[in-house]
């Protein structure tokens, strides 16, 4: 779903989290796959280096300004999340959390 809200398309889902393998790996969501398709169709133009495009993220009570990478491997975008959001909002490795972005 994307709606222009402030000049930035809004998209929501519902994913879950995992973490990067290794030591101290990242925390991250993926974005659906034809949510990733639609976005990059229509943005690519607008990434910076290393697929990057910059967003503002909510879950739950937290928003905040980050940005999204693409990752050829997985095919999708990538959100982290990082600790401080993690920890106010009681995320965990596994459970289906519902996303907004805006890009």
């Amino acid at each position: 779903m994307n709606l222009k809200k402030r000049g930035r398309l809004k998209y929501e889902f519902t994913t879950k989290i995992w973490q990067s393998s290794g030591k101290g790996g990242w925390y991250f969501v993926s974005l659906p796959n034809k949510l990733a398709k639609e976005i990059r169709k229509n943005l690519k133009s607008e990434e910076e280096g290393w697929g990057r495009l910059k967003a503002k993220a909510r879950i739950g009570e937290s928003e905040w300004e980050t940005a999204i990478w693409f990752d050829s491997k997985h095919e999708t975008y990538l959100l982290p999340l990082k600790a401080e959001i993690r920890k106010k909002e009681k995320l965990e490795t596994g459970k289906d959390i519902q996303t907004i972005i805006w890009i």
